[in-house]
């Protein structure tokens, strides 16, 4: 199983884990087919050329957890639009 299926499985479990990493959600979306757009301050957005969509969540700082409601977020619009 690769890294990128391992962070996928980590991203649907429910509830959804405490402890994914900012680099780990930005390089499964990366993966997707996302590419990040700086937004401002520390919101971060990620666009996917192929499907036009938008996801906008904030970078965690200083700890690089990401936040449980981003994750359910994140989920969420990848189901929507059958990426996941």
């Amino acid at each position: 199983m690769s890294k990128h299926q391992k962070a996928l499985d980590r991203l649907r479990a429910r509830p959804p884990a405490s402890d994914i990493k900012w680099n780990e959600l930005k390089a499964v979306l990366e993966h997707l087919g996302y590419e990040m757009l700086k937004g401002s301050g520390s919101r971060r957005k990620f666009f996917h050329p192929f499907t036009k969509a938008l996801i906008s969540c904030h970078q965690p700082h200083p700890s690089p957890n990401v936040d449980k409601g981003c994750i359910a977020d994140v989920v969420a619009h990848l189901e929507a639009h059958g990426l996941i």
